[in-house]
């Protein structure tokens, strides 16, 4: 296997003429004869194995992502990111430099890996040019199919890009400047929230405002214009900066982007700004944590200096699954404000469905869909009245099966965070409850569930 890795590591840009080329993202390349091709919306994949003797090679040819144009830090941010969440290696990589072709350096490095009680190699190759890098990885238990994984690695040729030049960055102002923000309740109880961490929050127009001491924290609400998926992290980051930050601020200094690709991607942009509704130079951090829930909430972080963001937040980190996200991330839960039993007034709905669908393993056939929808929902009335109800349909299609419950009864507040109802399935039940803020509204929750009110 040593003997592969070298091979590897030295002829991934090489031209191997034979058989016919095929293409896939900035790749040319010809597929081993025999073994099976599967493509996904990200990745190209050639398997092949023995079930006679259990042997097996993957080969995974990945789509060019945005990276820096330092070749051993996209391959180790690639080794963090991709192997690293895949199988489990022992040691850390024993890298080698192979050569550069068409602008892209290669770089490769190999590990003995265990993952479903399988032990192998696997091995990572990636090829940087300009700002793109593009990634290789084999999985395998053998060295029987290195002849034809050579013969792969050698048919590979890349595209050459063209550099981007840098350009100067100016802060647009795209829509009109959100100087100032005023507080909002919109007919709630509670505006704001005292944490006993130090951390005071407060509901306004298009964010909620965290603030301790001079720092302060800006959770963004959901905004279409910016939160809908882009395949490109670094132009997702650069139009979202434009919308939520650029307006607030006449001038920038410093400026970076400088997301980070993972299963769960890091965007990270910072500068030194001016602020218009103050004057004031302070240091900004735009950040989002793209959890793989779809949870991920862009956050602004507004300091004095770096050094005062950097004491509370640590440092930037090249590592995209670093605990150190943590603590930036988890500013998106200080969105939380407690309720009173004037709040809940009127009718507060969710509704949920899903379907699977099923394929039988052995002949490929349709075996059929899963499905499930429930609908939930609270109307509260005069004296602490309330009405519950839950309807669930559930089972294969064609033969779905409808369920539904229903409670009438008095609520209590214990406080302004717990709720006790004196009837839901034929007993008395307490939830835990607080409101989460989005535009001009807010959403309840109680227990695990979120409501929205029916107006």
């Amino acid at each position: 296997m040593k003997q592969t890795i070298l091979v590897l590591s030295f002829c991934f840009l090489e031209m191997f003429a034979f058989a016919q080329k095929e293409t896939y993202d900035y790749a040319t390349y010809t597929a081993p004869q025999g073994w099976k091709k599967a493509k996904t919306a990200n990745a190209m994949q050639f398997t092949k194995e023995d079930a006679t003797t259990g042997s097996y090679c993957a080969i995974t040819l990945f789509k060019a992502l945005p990276a820096t144009a330092d070749a051993k830090e996209n391959f180790n941010l690639a080794w963090t990111s991709v192997i690293k969440q895949m199988v489990t290696v022992s040691t850390e990589p024993e890298m080698e430099t192979g050569e550069t072709e068409n602008g892209w350096q290669t770089l490769s490095g190999y590990a003995p890996f265990e993952k479903d009680e399988n032990k192998g190699i696997v091995i990572l190759v990636t090829a940087t040019s300009a700002n793109k890098m593009m990634n290789m990885m084999v999985l395998t238990n053998t060295d029987v199919y290195e002849k034809d994984m050579t013969a792969f690695i050698e048919s590979i040729s890349l595209q050459k890009l063209a550099v981007e030049k840098t350009k100067n960055i100016v802060v647009k102002e795209i829509i009109e400047p959100q100087n100032k923000q005023s507080v909002k309740n919109n007919g709630f109880t509670f505006t704001t929230t005292n944490f006993d961490d130090g951390w005071n929050s407060t509901v306004m127009e298009d964010w909620v405002e965290v603030a301790k001491g001079n720092t302060k924290v800006l959770i963004h609400y959901p905004n279409k214009a910016v939160d809908g998926y882009s395949s490109d992290l670094m132009a997702g980051l650069k139009y979202a900066w434009d919308v939520l930050i650029a307006p607030k601020y006449s001038s920038a200094t410093n400026m970076e982007f400088k997301p980070l690709y993972s299963w769960q991607s890091i965007e990270f942009a910072e500068a030194s700004m001016v602020e218009k509704a103050t004057g004031k130079t302070v240091y900004v951090v735009f950040f989002k944590k793209h959890f793989n829930s779809g949870a991920g909430k862009y956050i602004e972080f507004i300091s004095p200096d770096k050094n005062a963001f950097e004491q509370e937040f640590g440092a930037y980190t090249k590592e995209a699954l670093a605990a150190g996200w943590n603590k930036m991330a988890n500013m998106a839960t200080y969105n939380k404000f407690a309720v009173s039993a004037a709040d809940l007034n009127g009718k507060w709905t969710s509704n949920f469905s899903g379907m699977t669908q099923y394929v039988n393993a052995y002949t490929g056939a349709d075996a059929g869909a899963n499905t499930h929808a429930s609908n939930e929902s609270f109307e509260f009335g005069a004296g602490n009245s309330y009405k519950w109800d839950l309807g669930v349909a559930s089972g294969f299609v064609g033969n779905i099966k409808f369920q539904s419950v229903k409670a009438v009864g008095k609520f209590t507040m214990l406080n302004n965070w717990q709720v006790k109802f004196s009837d839901i399935e034929g007993k008395p039940k307490t939830y835990n409850v607080q409101f989460v803020c989005i535009k001009g509204a807010r959403v309840l929750w109680i227990g695990e569930t979120g409501f929205g009110k029916k107006e």
